[in-house]
């Protein structure tokens, strides 16, 4: 698992004009709040920030946000960027307490797409429906995202997200609401392709079929 380190400084001078001089001087503006705690005005180094985030980790990992030599543990709650520049304009980071249960989104990864039964062997094709997930767990029981095999998925197979193998002390958050047909979503389908030849077949047995009844 990857660890990711945000070194940051208190910030006092606030305010929209305040926030664009400390941009021109390659630093951005965040916030730090939760667990109880006074939400602190920080600034960071862009460039370290923008470096970060290459790493999809940096999105549902816990971070250790150094500030003036202090260490606090946070995720990255919000992230705003400029709308066409490759450019981000500020941060939140939230506070985690190894005794409270978080929410976060984590990526989930498909694995074996090019071996899948309803490819292979069915001619199909796969559809992502979801690709993230967003789970509730302790801290220390984050994973850094969630394995997704799809070697046995048949052709007209869909995996849900109550399919998904969760790792311990894990859950998904929309399950947590009900398992029904409105929060126990589907992943992946695995379907032919539209205009695949059997549909065609299939519009031309309706049409005559059509054509036998007129």
């Amino acid at each position: 698992m990857d660890t990711f380190e945000v070194i940051a400084q208190r910030r006092t001078d606030v305010g929209k004009g305040a926030s664009r001089r400390l941009r021109h001087t390659g630093f951005i503006p965040a916030i730090i709040y939760g667990a109880g705690k006074e939400p602190v005005s920080l600034t960071v180094k862009h460039n370290e920030i923008l470096k970060n985030l290459e790493h999809e980790a940096f999105y549902s990992q816990i971070l250790s946000v150094t500030i003036e030599g202090q260490s606090e543990k946070a995720i990255l709650k919000d992230l705003q960027r400029h709308p066409y520049k490759p450019r981000v304009l500020h941060l939140d980071l939230l506070r985690v307490s190894d005794t409270q249960k978080l929410s976060v989104r984590i990526p989930l990864h498909f694995l074996n797409e090019e071996n899948c039964a309803g490819v292979k062997q069915g001619g199909g094709v796969i559809s992502h429906h979801v690709k993230e997930v967003e789970i509730s767990c302790l801290p220390k029981d984050l994973p850094e995202f969630i394995d997704i095999d799809l070697e046995n998925v048949q052709l007209n197979g869909i995996v849900h997200l109550s399919d998904l193998t969760l790792p311990e002390n894990v859950e998904l958050v929309e399950l947590m609401h009900g398992e029904d047909e409105a929060h126990n979503l589907p992943v992946i389908s695995v379907h032919l392709a539209k205009g695949d030849k059997s549909d065609e077949a299939e519009d031309e047995e309706a049409a005559a079929t059509e054509d036998k009844t007129e």
